[in-house]
Parts: structure tokens; sequence; C-alpha cells
């Protein structure tokens, strides 16, 4: 289950991954999409207010289409700021939570929106880890427990932007040695790409100097009735999961797998996101809702449905594919009314359902979980891909 296979091998895992997103996602529903173009636009995001120095580096909009899809993304935090998916009705609407600003997103409490997180995504329990028999200490930004990255983590710098085509984004950084208590110089090459069959894919690699931990993640905050327009517990849930990982009150995984049956957990059938979520279950009292790591129904890395979300309003209609062994589901419980995104929209109490693919948190301390440990000479590789449609 190690997301790392030889140098030798990349260039072969990677293109059998976009065969299988081309042959696997084909669904008549998702693929039937028409659209009025004319209705809005990336556009409407000014590039001029990306145009800026941050930590002496240059930040732009990039902006990518391809089929139905408009995507605009900034090189800071290599962060999606806008999504324009279409309705049934050929409507497009900006279903990414987000800024109009980069001076938004240097500054908000929110840091997350789009980005891409790591070193490490999610959860480490008390900033501690070992590798190799050496000790490691981070910071613990998340109550005692270190959180994707720590204070500055690969959503909050900046990124080498390359532009190849009109629906193509290759982004770079280099992660230092000490970076954030990190061990080793990770190497990471990161694409977006927009496909024909209305597809976000996400592909990343990153190879390291010395023996390190590696689980890198989009942190994208969708809601498929627009961003800012209400909440998301009507959207309807499906997660490819049979079990997940317990947490204790600090969301730190307990170590075992437990089954969904029988639980508020349970999106094996799709289910609304708010039928259960204030249900009297310690696990939805730790997280305040939804916040815990699903374990997907799988046994290799292959490309495989992880999850699937429709919006009966509109029919938008989100696949959820990955290469990882696990899925993170947050409901934006923490989101509290008092944010103000894009066009002014406030941004509500559970106005955002996140999908984040990954290994499960607090891995590099629990030896029963998939192993995140990158070593010289090898390289980390992972596959997400986002696909729109309508029902």
């Amino acid at each position: 289950m190690k997301n790392i296979i030889p140098l030798l091998t990349v260039a072969a895992a990677v293109s059998i991954s976009a065969c299988q997103s081309g042959t696997k996602t084909n669904n008549n529903s998702t693929d039937s999409m028409s659209t009025n173009q004319d209705t809005v636009s990336a556009g409407q995001i000014s590039d001029a207010a990306f145009d800026k120095m941050v930590d002496g580096k240059q930040v732009k909009l990039y902006h990518l289409k391809k089929g139905n899809l408009q995507v605009a993304i900034t090189n800071y935090g290599a962060k999606i700021v806008s999504l324009l998916a279409p309705d049934k009705q050929g409507q497009l609407a900006d279903v990414e939570l987000g800024y109009d600003n980069i001076d938004q997103y240097v500054n908000t409490k929110e840091r997350y929106y789009g980005g891409i997180v790591g070193r490490y995504g999610n959860r480490i329990a008390k900033g501690k880890f070992k590798v190799d028999g050496k000790e490691y200490t981070l910071a613990t930004n998340n109550g005692a427990n270190h959180l994707h990255g720590g204070k500055k983590g690969f959503n909050d710098v900046v990124w080498d932007a390359e532009q190849p085509n009109d629906h193509t984004l290759k982004l770079h950084y280099l992660s230092k040695d000490g970076e954030e208590g990190y061990p080793g110089n990770l190497d990471i090459t990161l694409t977006y790409e927009l496909t024909d069959s209305n597809e976000v894919k996400i592909d990343y690699t990153a190879t390291t100097d010395k023996a390190t931990v590696v689980n890198l993640t989009n942190h994208s905050f969708f809601n498929l009735h627009g961003a800012g327009n209400g909440d998301i517990n009507d959207h309807i849930m499906y997660i490819n999961a049979d079990k997940y990982t317990p947490v204790d009150s600090t969301l730190i995984p307990k170590g075992k797998l437990e089954p969904v049956k029988g639980t508020p957990m349970d999106f094996t059938t799709p289910t609304k996101i708010g039928e259960r979520v204030d249900a009297d279950f310690e696990q939805l009292k730790f997280g305040k809702g939804y916040d815990h790591n699903y374990v997907l129904n799988k046994k290799g890395k292959e490309l495989s449905l992880a999850a699937t979300v429709q919006e009966p309003q509109s029919g938008r209609f989100l696949e959820v594919w990955t290469t990882e062994p696990g899925v993170q589901f947050y409901g934006g419980n923490f989101l509290d009314g008092t944010d103000k995104g894009k066009e002014g929209k406030t941004y509500v109490h559970r106005g955002a359902f996140c999908l984040e693919t990954q290994h499960y948190p607090d891995s590099p301390n629990q030896p029963s979980f998939p192993s995140v440990v990158l070593k010289p000479g090898e390289t980390y590789t992972s596959t997400c891909v986002y696909k729109f449609g309508v029902k």
C-alpha cells in the first residue's frame, strides 16, 4: 500500500493511472453536460488581484479550460481559486470556496481553501514521529497535534508554475531539509490537468535525499449549490468504504479500523450529509460532525472510485477517484459564518464539504497503517480525480 515505486517505473505508472482515469470514469450521466458558457466566467476574478510578490516570489492567477469546466489556480499554495461547473440547465456556478484576491488568502484564518497541504496532510499526534530510529519534532498547530504540514505548510508557500497549454498547469516546490521540522530535501512536482471527461486530474510526484514521511492532498472546499449559497446538508453522498478509522477526542486515530455499518458513519448507501450529522454518536461529537478518514474498499494502488456527491436541485454530480488507500470526509463543521469569500458571500456553518484523498492520519505513529515513509531512490506518486457531471 506504499505510495512509493522505483524511479524507473514512474513514467509507466503515471501512464497507467491516466489510462485508468479515462476508462474507469466513463459514466453517461456525468459526461452528458452542455453549458451556457456566457452565464459566468472565471475571468470575473481579476488577474490583477493575484499579481503580487509574496515572500519575494511572484504570485499569479492561471486559467484552465476544457470541455465544460473552467478552473482558476494560483501558485500561492497551489490553490484552486475557482471551479466553474454546469448544472442540468447548463448554467455555470463556482463550486469552490475561496477568495477573489491574494491578500485574503495570505491573511485569512482559513488557510486551506483549495490548497495543496503537506508535507503531511492531516494530523500527526503530538507533532512527533520516528524515521530510521530518529525522532523528529514538528509544530503543534492543532491543539496538541500537528496538522497539514505545520504553521507554514505547502498551502502557504509560493510554487514555481509553468502552463504548457490551456488545460494544464505544472507546479514545482522544493521543501528543504528541516522545513517545519521534516527531514530531507523533498522535491515535488504537481500537475493539474482538465480532461475531455470533465475531470480535474491532480498528479503528484516527489523524491527525497533523506528518509522522510509524505502525505500530499488537495484541500478543496466544495458546495455544489455554488460557493456561498447555503449549506451542504442536502447533498447526497456515497463513500466506497466499509470501514473507517475512529479517533480520540483530539481527532487522532486510535489505531484500529471499525465497520461503518449500523452507525451514522455509513455512506455505503447514498445518504444526505445532514441526515445524521447531529446524531448522538461519540465520533460525531469529537469532530463536531464529520471529520474522519474512511478506509477505501481496495487492495492495491489502482485508481478507483472513492466517493460521489449529488446536489439534487442543480443536478450537479461529483465523483472522486484516487490511488490512495483513504479519503478524509470533512463536513465544514468549523466554518462559523464569519468568513466572507468571493463576491462578499458568507461561508456558513457546514457550507462546504471536503474529500481529501490520502494515507491515514497519524500513519507515522501507527505501525498497522500503510506506510508513508519515502526513502532516497524511491518516488512518491499519487493521483486524484474530481470528475463533474449532472444527473
